[in-house]
């Protein structure tokens, strides 16, 4: 799967990526969500001197990282100290992304993020905060990681990855976040750093650990029917409105799972798109769920057989 686009809203707002100097007729600070592109080749530490210089920083509600390098691809960390050395300057920000990279722009195995514990600890009100990448490919730079936090206000947490580290997952499993509504985990594969456990996923299945949570995604991994059935009985579910266990690779022993589990029509969700059922299995899903209300999608069907061969593939991988 390739980004082929940048984000066009974020939080609720229209993003808007900061122009170069020139262009001096900017929006309302708190009325779009900013987003940072070193794309017209400017180094990033100069980049955040226009940034902060030209818009008012504290009015600023949502923040969008794109491309942090001006050139040859540079490691995340000396981008992000720079926001968080200003973050006081930041009152009223409560969403921040990191990454709005497309695939022609850097493969998603090719974002080396860093410790993005410090983000949750400089941003107390943060409400919404997404990562995408994660794997460093051998490149030597520190991984993706994230320590057990407490986080009173955040409602909604994101990892996008071709491959989400089991740590990263164990971790968000421990942290606290009273408030948290949504949490989309991309677990993606082993070849890139997928190396995600079911029993690493225990703590966020069970239920309780995040009291407010609605909706649940765990996505795009290469051991979907095994989640799907660690979803089946998982407490957790009875708390959700919405459910993800798309772009992964999900079969019909998956699904029949699901079936066989816990009732699933208090959804009002069933999210299972790039998926590799059979027709006849994925209309029982359908007619199981259907009438009771439940929006069931199930979209991009993938065939099983790459010509002699069973050849099945996550959605986002490299």
């Amino acid at each position: 799967m390739t980004f082929a686009d940048h984000f066009e809203t974020f939080q609720g707002l229209p993003v808007h990526t900061l122009p170069g100097p020139r262009q001096e007729r900017l929006p309302d600070a708190d009325s779009v969500a900013w987003r940072l592109d070193c794309g017209w080749e400017t180094p990033f530490a100069e980049l955040w001197r226009s940034f902060t210089d030209r818009v008012p920083s504290t009015d600023v509600r949502a923040l969008v990282i794109g491309p942090w390098w001006d050139d040859e691809y540079s490691d995340l960390r000396p981008a992000l100290e720079l926001i968080l050395a200003d973050a006081e300057r930041f009152p009223a920000l409560r969403a921040l992304f990191l990454a709005d990279v497309t695939g022609e722009e850097c493969e998603i195995s090719w974002l080396q993020l860093t410790d993005v514990t410090p983000v949750l600890e400089a941003f107390p009100l943060l409400e919404e905060f997404g990562v995408r990448g994660g794997d460093s490919q051998g490149l030597g730079e520190e991984p993706l990681s994230l320590r057990p936090v407490r986080h009173d206000t955040l409602r909604v947490l994101r990892f996008e990855s071709g491959g989400l580290p089991g740590h990263v997952v164990r971790a968000v499993g421990a942290c606290e976040l009273p408030a948290l509504e949504r949490l989309e985990l991309w677990l993606g594969v082993s070849q890139y750093g997928g190396d995600t456990t079911i029993a690493d996923l225990a703590p966020l299945l069970a239920g309780g650990r995040f009291p407010a949570l609605r909706h649940l995604g765990l996505q795009d991994s290469e051991l979907q029917d095994e989640i799907a059935a660690a979803v089946a009985s998982a407490p957790v579910v009875a708390q959700l409105e919405s459910l993800s266990l798309s772009m992964g690779t999900l079969t019909d022993t998956g699904a029949e799972a699901l079936l066989q589990g816990q009732p699933l029509t208090h959804l009002k969700r069933l999210d299972l798109h790039h998926h590799f059922l059979s027709e006849a299995v994925a209309d029982r899903v359908r007619t199981a769920l259907g009438p009771a209300g439940t929006e069931v999608d199930l979209s991009e069907h993938q065939a099983n057989r790459w010509g002699d061969e069973e050849w099945r593939y996550v959605a986002v991988s490299e």
